[in-house]
């Protein structure tokens, strides 16, 4: 049931769900490798020193520090971009809509830390407190991938958000209190790399040599300013433009791909090129390039190189009463728990914002429960608070033991919400949410005693169908009866999606029903060139329907429908919903008026 508008996000997920087998497969190799007959080839491995002479100047890290220091720039590059895009076009921008993932990845972050600092509250071990704030994206969404259909997808949405939330407050902290004496000309130097290459976008220079040379330039002032290397990727993401596809750059892009299939020669090959790469943001493509290398590359490979722990009677015996390990257990599976939770509901108490369709209270609680998996960037920053090797080596048995109780716990929570919902008599029955005049398309009287709501896919032929009998309803019910219209664009009718924007943009200039009539009537002239001259001929302003329909700008409404059909039991189109409750049936007007009257509200 999502649109199109979700791939981007669909193919995140599924980078993420997959790669979560290769770090699991990467950290047993480590804890393998850590415990087999030959141990102390692991600390030799990763210790051996590598050495990068240029002149006078020598750059000297051992090769676990060659992965932490220089391979995970690319994982923080790549977490930045996300983050860019979620706040330049994605769920961050809509404060309603994301204050309640982000209260929650608030509290998230407050609760964990807390709770490790009442069990370590001074010495080096305090200093750890960062290790139990972050979330590792890869195994949540692997979990989930697993649990499958049991998870709603505006659960999956809000924990997608949570974790892009989690993952600013996780670099900023790393940033901002696991950064070591300031060397200021060093950072002066990573800055004027930064403004160079925000230089060489302001020329327009689209290419990759420059931009690499100046991130190498920028990744070793970086570390010799003291701050974390890695958050080179992070600033460098930050200046990364993230929009939506212009109209005005993929005509043109069409325009030069005309030219070279009319006359194919290497000038016309070039141009047509670099302007279908200039027609989408760099933030996107460079997301598309280096994700899947972090995924299936990079972060199995720092899971190697960090998660091999010896795990004989006496470390293990020294974790289970240490505090550091206490404390990371306590704040990952409980404080992730109790702070997800509690802030996702006080943000909803105090009318911030509200949950998406389909989020119930255990189902929230499993899946705050899952976030307490704090893999990755937990590991990372142990590496970073802890200088002691057996305070790091009980930190490290923490994290990974409150990975597993985290997911064992998340697990079983989705478990009982399974079973409480397979003792409920099939799908969901109620609407959900209820109209809301405030954002639903309503015909008829916003007051009228009788409701049908239907939702609808504008190329689907049962739904043209259906429209006839909505007609004669309305018709005979007259002022009594309020239609309201939702979409769910099916993924086996290609041109829906955008014929739903389409009427989304129609109502932002006040022609909802016209739109809606007329899409229906012409079921076969649904591509974007229709839509517009449809526009045109309702006269409306046809720039601005164009410019929001490429810029994708009411998607967002579009998706919600999805999650509310999918959180009221809609399995296709048409489906209706006579005075709140799902009909079942024929849905011809004399079935329909029937069951309005039968159901009326008594006052």
């Amino acid at each position: 049931m999502m649109t199109r508008l979700a791939a981007p996000a669909r193919r995140y997920l599924d980078t993420e769900a997959g790669s979560a087998g290769l770090l699991l497969l990467a950290t047993l190799a480590a804890l393998a490798w850590a415990n087999s007959p030959w141990p102390d080839s692991y600390d030799r491995f990763w210790h051996t020193e590598l050495s990068i002479t240029l002149d006078t100047h020598t750059l000297n890290l051992d090769l676990k520090h060659w992965v932490n220091d220089g391979l995970m720039v690319f994982f923080f590059l790549v977490v930045g971009l996300e983050v860019k895009r979620e706040l330049a076009m994605g769920e961050l921008t809509d404060r309603r809509r994301a204050a309640v993932p982000l209260a929650a990845a608030l509290l998230g972050l407050v609760a964990p830390a807390l709770l490790f600092l009442a069990i370590n509250p001074s010495g080096e071990a305090a200093s750890a407190w960062g290790v139990v704030i972050s979330t590792d994206t890869a195994f949540l969404l692997g979990v989930l991938a697993l649990v499958g259909s049991h998870v709603s997808t505006g659960l999956r949405l809000f924990l997608l958000t949570l974790a892009v939330a989690d993952d600013i407050g996780a670099l900023t902290i790393i940033a901002l209190f696991y950064t070591e004496d300031l060397d200021l000309v060093a950072l002066a130097l990573a800055a004027l790399g930064i403004a160079a290459m925000l230089l060489l976008r302001y020329l327009h220079v689209w290419r990759g040599p420059g931009y690499f040379v100046l991130a190498i330039g920028v990744w070793i002032a970086m570390y010799e300013s003291g701050v974390h290397p890695t958050l080179a990727g992070v600033v460098i993401a930050m200046f990364t433009p993230a929009y939506p596809a212009r109209r005005e750059q993929v005509e043109e892009a069409e325009r030069l791909t005309r030219a070279f299939r009319q006359s194919p020669n290497p000038e016309y090959a070039r141009a047509a090129r670099l302007s279908i790469e200039r027609s989408v943001s760099l933030n996107e493509r460079m997301t598309r390039l280096y994700h899947p290398w972090t995924s299936y590359v990079i972060v199995p490979i720092f899971a190697l190189a960090n998660a091999g722990v010896r795990l004989d009677g006496d470390t293990i015996s020294d974790a289970s009463s240490s505090p550091v390990t206490i404390g990371i257990v306590v704040g990952l599976v409980l404080g992730k728990l109790i702070g997800i939770w509690a802030g996702a509901y006080a943000a909803v108490r105090f009318r911030l914002g509200e949950f998406a369709p389909g989020i119930t209270g255990l189902g929230l609680a499993a899946g705050a429960a899952l976030s307490g998996i704090g893999f990755t960037i937990s590991l990372f920053i142990v590496d970073l608070a802890l200088d002691d090797p057996q305070l790091a080596d009980e930190a490290r048995i923490g994290v990974l033991a409150a990975s597993v109780l985290a997911t064992a716990l998340g697990w079983g929570l989705f478990r009982v919400a399974q079973a409480r919902q397979g003792e409920m008599p099939g799908r969901p029955l109620k609407l959900d949410p209820p109209v809301d005049p405030a954002r639903d398309h309503i015909r008829g009287p916003v007051d009228a005693p009788l409701t049908l709501v239907e939702y609808g896919d504008f190329e689907c032929p049962f739904c043209s169908t259906a429209t006839g009998s909505v007609h004669e309803l309305q018709d005979r019910l007259g002022d009594q009866l309020r239609y309201v219209f939702r979409h769910l664009p099916l993924d086996v009718h290609p041109h829906a999606p955008l014929a739903a924007e389409a009427s989304e943009a129609a109502a932002a200039q006040g022609r909802f029903w016209e739109m809606y009539d007329r899409l229906y009537e012409r079921q076969d002239q649904l591509s974007e060139r229709d839509l517009i001259v449809h526009a045109y001929e309702l006269g409306l302003n046809v720039e601005e329907f164009a410019r929001e329909l490429v810029e994708s700008r009411y998607a967002p409404i579009v998706r919600d429908h999805v999650l509310s059909a999918e959180a009221s039991g809609v399995g296709g189109t048409p489906t209706f919903f006579v005075n709140g409750v799902r009909h079942v049936g024929p849905f011809d007007a004399e079935t329909l008026a029937a069951r309005l009257l039968e159901t009326a509200p008594v006052h």
